[in-house]
């Protein structure tokens, strides 16, 4: 009796530890799973609708239109991007789908820029969906009393809090009135204060509306990369209507800016294992056919062209087609082949005159040397002073032709300089370095040419017994005007327009760098 007893005791305590144990494993089970089924949760599934996006390069169309979309205002749709109102006062501008947006989830992203010369700014730009399109009206653009949200990226700070530039998202029924002497603080759902104007890099703004939860997402604009999102704000158990139109608006007051959007990019969100629709669904059949014919009829116009392209150009036939672009190589050579070409028209320039100005000065030392021959004959005795200033001008004359001699061999040297440089880029394709290289090399040649007739007015200037150096007064001969200063004042003038050629030369090459 005592033995069963301890049995059944012993049985029954195997059965409590083994009911404890399970319940221990199924509880730290059950924890587990709890735990790791956020982390294990499925992104849903995005796809653009191209219907409801715009984007650069060709934005608009030749009609200034936006396809799907309509602007109003004083918007201006261009290639890359819509300017919703320019900097000036009191404008107001809008853009809208044409059709509803009936996606239960969605995403949109949108690049935009702000951008004025003041510190501050006004009065922003707005984000919308709508069960109407606001066209225009008193908040930032669009209508008041909407039915909808609203994402606001308000500039100006009308309640002087300090507050602002922020961005903030309210809600409406249809029947509220946006409150702009408190910035809308009252009646946001969610904000953040976040400095969107005259960033270096474009603003972009996600916003995501996913069960029942709006996220707004903000890149500030301080680094190029389009990813590098921060959270701005959250509102939870959020409805909004069913189908609605998307839009952008902006306005200004008594301040201005420009306000820029450079693309708007719509996706539909689909939750994980359900897939979408596939796009041939979404298109009814009568106008997929139209589609096809009228692609069929294209093609057919298409084919009948090449025909009749290839019958009057028979030579034109298997020959590759050209690149009609520039690449970025054949445009650095072609701007230092221009400057070459220039450079070389005005040293050609200059050695024309300084041969002019060589002749005049062999025909002045002629002169002067027939003169003094002249005067040794006539008078050897009375005339010894005058002779020494003659001797002294010949002196004079002679440096001149010989600086004017080396200048002239300088510009042959600079001449014969540019041809190699042109002839060697014509033959082997001359690089970027090596070009720049001769340049500096013809630069540099030219200042020493510079520096020479410099100092050849210098000298000129500073001797003082050419200055009283006067033409000599035989009896039957009049006054006649002074050689010296007439070489001088040739000397200068030449130097001067050499000098103009050289600073023009200069800045044509600086302003050169820049491309």
């Amino acid at each position: 009796m005592a033995v069963s007893t301890a049995r059944r005791r012993a049985a029954t305590t195997h059965v409590w530890i083994i009911t404890f144990v399970t319940a221990l494993i199924s509880h730290h089970g059950v924890a587990d799973v709890a735990t790791g089924a956020p982390g294990t949760e499925e992104l849903p599934h995005r796809r653009f609708e191209y219907k409801y996006s715009f984007k650069g390069p060709h934005l608009a169309q030749s009609d200034g239109s936006i396809p799907f979309w309509i602007h109003s205002g004083n918007a201006i749709p261009s290639a890359d991007q819509v300017r919703i109102t320019p900097s000036l006062r009191s404008q107001r501008g809008t853009v809208w789908t044409k059709n509803k947006v009936n996606f239960q989830f969605w995403e949109a992203e949108v690049t935009f820029r702000v951008s004025g010369r003041g510190r501050m700014g006004a009065d922003g730009l707005a984000f919308w969906f709508t069960t109407e399109q606001g066209l225009d009206g008193p908040v930032y653009g669009a209508a008041d009393k909407w039915n909808g949200f609203g994402v606001f990226f308000d500039s100006f700070d009308n309640d002087g809090k300090k507050n602002n530039p922020a961005i903030l998202v309210v809600g409406n029924n249809g029947n509220l009135v946006y409150d702009h002497q408190n910035d809308g603080t009252t009646q946001a759902l969610g904000t953040c204060l976040r400095d969107f104007r005259n960033k270096p890099y474009p603003i972009r703004a996600k916003i995501t509306y996913y069960k029942k939860t709006l996220t707004v997402m903000i890149n500030n604009g301080f680094t190029p990369d389009k990813e590098d999102y921060e959270f701005c704000a959250k509102v939870d158990n959020m409805v909004i209507p069913n189908e609605g139109f998307l839009g952008i608006s902006a306005a200004t007051g008594g301040l201005a800016d420009d306000h820029d959007v450079l693309s708007f990019l719509l996706f539909s969100l689909t939750e994980p294992g359900q897939e979408p629709p596939p796009p041939e669904s979404e298109i009814p059949k009568e106008e997929k056919d139209k589609y096809q014919e009228e692609f069929q009829n294209f093609q057919e116009e298409l084919d009948k062209k090449k025909e009749e392209f290839q019958k009057e150009h028979p030579d034109v036939q298997g020959e590759p087609i050209e690149d009609l672009y520039e690449t970025v190589n054949d445009l650095e050579i072609r701007q230092v082949f221009e400057g070459q070409n220039r450079i070389h028209l005005e040293i050609k320039q200059l050695h024309r005159q300084l041969a002019m100005i060589l002749d005049e000065q062999r025909r002045y030392v002629s002169v002067i040397t027939d003169e003094v021959s002249k005067k040794g004959v006539s008078a050897e005795s009375g005339q010894m002073a005058s002779t020494s200033q003659l001797s002294s001008i010949l002196e004079t004359q002679q440096e001149v032709l010989r600086n004017l001699n080396d200048l002239r061999s300088s510009f042959v040297d600079s001449l014969k300089q540019i041809g190699s440089v042109q002839h060697q880029a014509n033959t082997g394709g001359m690089g970027t370095y090596e070009s720049l290289q001769h340049f500096n090399d013809i630069k540099e040649h030219l200042h020493l040419v510079k520096r020479d007739v410099d100092h050849l007015v210098q000298k000129s200037v500073q001797n003082p017994a050419e200055k009283a150096v006067k033409c000599p007064e035989p009896p039957p001969m009049p006054a006649c005007l002074s050689t010296m200063h007439f070489i001088i004042f040739i000397i200068v003038q030449s130097v001067v327009f050499f000098c103009y050629i050289m600073y023009k030369s200069q800045q044509e090459a600086a302003a050169k760098k820049f491309f």
